[in-house]
């Protein structure tokens, strides 16, 4: 027999780990969804078949089962892959009975800290990790390092070459590089953009027609009367 209370348990931690964490920050509504299916399916299969003598087995096999499944309709992020992977070690921890209930409830809300924590906005937020399709052949790296930083607009900590093309003339590159800060970025961009505004001004004077910039020239030296 399931114990409800890791029914419940486990209920109310893939709610909070989907609605609460994964579709405020990433929202993708069929993620979601394949997140509470996988949950409840194993929820559901673990507590049907769980005893003592195979619940153990019975764990670990579904585990393996279910972690060789790729879905083919999209591709999946190493981050959703881990929320995956928490849904399921949810639904595990619900279902079987190998250990107390209050084992297993600290377990449940462990994989949801840790999801919280490690999936924060402020957890390293200026890295970044790209795939970058160069239209040059670039086989210096420090060439290819500043190339990258001017790129990407920020500091290059590691770029492999995944290919290399001579005859096309392209390089496809994973760098991983770190952007600057908020504050700075604002006022390089600040910089960029003022020669931008008085280029615009100057276009916007010179356009106006003749008649108008008479009048106004006419108005200026007027004399003032009383």
């Amino acid at each position: 027999m399931p114990n409800l209370l890791l029914v419940l348990a486990d209920v109310v931690a893939v709610v909070l780990l989907t609605f609460a964490l994964y579709l405020p920050r990433h929202r993708r509504r069929d993620l979601a969804v394949a997140y509470l299916g996988v949950n409840v399916g194993v929820l559901a299969v673990a507590a049907a078949l769980s005893s003592s003598t195979v619940g153990a087995g019975l764990g670990l096999g579904l585990f393996g089962v279910l972690s060789i499944i790729r879905l083919r309709s999209s591709e999946l992020s190493q981050r959703e892959v881990a929320y995956y992977f928490s849904a399921l070690a949810l639904g595990l921890l619900g279902g079987l009975t190998v250990t107390t209930p209050a084992v297993s409830i600290a377990f449940m809300g462990l994989v949801v800290a840790v999801m919280y924590v490690g999936d924060h906005p402020r957890l390293l937020p200026r890295l970044r990790s790209q795939t970058v399709l160069l239209d040059r052949a670039i086989n210096r790296e420090d060439e290819l390092a500043a190339h990258l930083a001017d790129l990407v607009g920020g500091r290059v900590h590691s770029a492999s070459v995944q290919r290399l093309d001579l005859v096309n003339d392209t390089t496809l590159v994973d760098v991983r590089y770190s952007v600057p800060s908020s504050r700075r970025r604002r006022s390089v961009d600040d910089d960029l953009a003022a020669p931008a505004r008085e280029s615009h001004a100057s276009t916007a004077l010179a356009s106006r027609p003749a008649a108008s910039l008479r009048t106004a020239a006419l108005a200026a030296t007027a004399p003032v009367t009383r």
